[in-house]
């Protein structure tokens, strides 16, 4: 096994095969990041979301995907061209992976690209238990998907922050106010048919019990965006509450909680989960 992998396996106290999946996930996505920051790519860009939130912040659950914003619109930005950097600097720490950009709509403002790699072949590498291994079938694939918004809003505030390993080096990332503002976007506008997104719900309790004001004017311009129509309302925290409110009241919790199980290791927390829990937390949110 690669020593700086080896190294950053030990912030993670792998006892199962999810434990280890999300542990690998997550190692690729910071091996990513520096390849990201070697070519430059933080000059034009900025880090968002949650797993941003997790890396930067030590949001308590595992995320899936990495998020990024440009600080500028730039509708002729290609992510594909930073894809060599980062499959060079994922297989220098000798993980096997491919990267494969896809095609945007001409009316989609996202810009997307998925890292993928045999979860076996990669489990095998940090040498988990060979019982384990066992349980995993040959064909699942672990599968880390990029996206930037390259006409996004731009009313928001960015910061380097310092990630350690596997070398120090430094990520561009949106301020706390403008990530809470971000996923306050996503509970009011994310539209899943048949499923809920439970990771919005727990980010939403960590801005919350960490005391983070929402940016209103970043929030304005993304609900504009979205075709939210905010027209002759006043854009304050009554409002912002009223949208809250309305959203949690047709929110099936029991689906949202299935969500977020994979994610994080303390199960318990999810037994408060209820409309009357969320409304509550509504009340204490509040804006800079």
């Amino acid at each position: 096994m690669n020593e700086a992998i080896k190294q950053m396996l030990k912030k993670y106290n792998c006892k199962s095969i999810q434990d280890y999946e999300n542990a690998l996930k997550e190692i690729i996505q910071e091996i990513s990041l520096l390849g990201l920051w070697r070519s430059k790519f933080f000059e034009k860009a900025a880090f968002y979301g949650g797993s941003a939130l997790r890396i930067f912040h030590k949001l308590d659950r595992f995320s899936e995907d990495l998020d990024f914003t440009l600080l500028q619109n730039d509708a002729h930005f290609i992510l594909e061209k930073y894809n060599t950097s980062i499959q060079s600097e994922l297989n220098s720490f000798g993980l096997d992976v491919t990267i494969n950009t896809k095609n945007k709509a001409n009316n989609n403002n996202i810009e997307s690209a998925f890292i993928k790699a045999c979860t076996k072949k990669q489990l095998i590498l940090i040498n988990v238990p060979a019982g384990e291994i066992r349980k995993i079938h040959h064909q699942k694939t672990i599968k880390v998907k990029m996206e930037i918004d390259v006409k996004p809003a731009i009313k928001f505030k960015t910061e380097a922050k310092l990630l350690l390993q596997p070398i120090p080096f430094s990520v561009n990332l949106l301020q706390l106010p403008d990530l809470f503002a971000g996923k306050i976007h996503a509970l009011i506008c994310r539209n899943w048919k048949n499923r809920v997104k439970g990771r919005d719900y727990y980010d939403f309790i960590w801005y919350i019990s960490h005391n983070i004001p929402i940016r209103a004017a970043y929030l304005k311009e993304k609900l504009i965006q979205s075709n939210v129509n905010i027209k002759n309302q006043q854009f304050n925290i009554d409002f912002i509450r009223h949208m809250l409110q309305d959203k949690i009241n047709h929110v099936d919790f029991e689906l949202a909680t299935k969500d977020i199980e994979p994610f994080i290791k303390n199960q318990n927390v999810l037994k408060l989960w209820s409309r009357d829990f969320f409304q509550e937390l509504i009340s204490r949110i509040k804006t800079v």
